[in-house]
């Protein structure tokens, strides 16, 4: 078990497996969730180098510092969120803020409001079995954590994790996102890693219109995806990105 770093050292908010884990073992535990209350999560480290698997070898998990998902309104963080991302600083120069205004077009400074919930004929427990051994392949010594949790979303601050802590240490904040993006697009919480996270996605966007107001609630949830992603950095050019994806990823510098 993983002892959080915090407090007395009373805490352990998560089971880490001693060595990598398969794609087939996460695939069993998580058909077993409803019976366990163990939520299985693909767990990345730092470094692929790194002895102590940092954040979760090392203990760097937090579980004191999180609130309760359920306390907070998804669609008030996205826009609170939108609204201090998108300010305009009054002493930039006009042409710094055209090109910021740019980055978040068509919408500008104006919270589009959440995308609509996407009914699917995909399962999406399958899917994220699918993602699962797709993700292990591209990194091998991926291991498994077990977190008592209700769902992918509630597990990331019941475990403590603090990928997003530059922005904001209360995971939970983020929990309820994500929370609210399992019951409208089937997402599912695959893998965490250091300051990364990668959902599955049952019911991912498939036009231009949809896909740009998903992009607006990434871009409140994760900036960095579009501040330091892929070129070009524009609203725009992520949402031709994630228009028929079934996996998210998000990394916070």
């Amino acid at each position: 078990m993983v002892t959080s770093d915090e407090g007395d050292g009373d805490v352990q908010p998560l089971w880490l497996s001693d060595g990598p884990a398969t794609a087939e073992l996460w695939t069993r535990m998580h058909a077993e969730h409803t019976r366990s209350g163990l939520w299985p999560l693909l767990l990345d480290s730092l470094d692929s180098s790194d002895s102590e698997f940092r954040p979760w070898g090392s203990g760097e998990v937090f579980p004191e510092q999180m609130s309760s998902p359920v306390s907070h309104d998804p669609a008030g963080l996205l826009a609170q969120w939108w609204m201090t991302y998108t300010a305009v600083d009054e002493d930039d120069e006009m042409l710094d803020t055209d090109r910021r205004l740019a980055v978040t077009a068509p919408f500008g400074q104006t919270w589009p409001g959440l995308a609509s919930r996407r009914e699917t004929a995909t399962r999406p427990d399958h899917l994220a079995a699918e993602y699962a051994q797709a993700f292990l392949a591209d990194r091998p010594q991926t291991r498994l954590g077990l977190v008592t949790a209700a769902s992918g979303a509630e597990a990331l601050a019941i475990a403590g994790w603090s990928g997003p802590c530059n922005y904001d240490n209360d995971t939970a904040k983020f929990s309820a996102v994500v929370r609210g993006w399992e019951h409208r697009f089937g997402a599912r919480v695959v893998a965490v890693g250091f300051s990364t996270l990668h959902l599955s996605v049952a019911s991912p966007p498939v036009d231009e219109h949809e896909a740009l107001l998903v992009a607006a609630e990434h871009f409140a949830f994760c900036p960095d995806n579009i501040w330091q992603g892929s070129r070009p950095y524009t609203l725009a050019a992520y949402a031709e990105r994630i228009t028929g994806a079934h996996h998210w990823d998000f990394w916070w510098d």
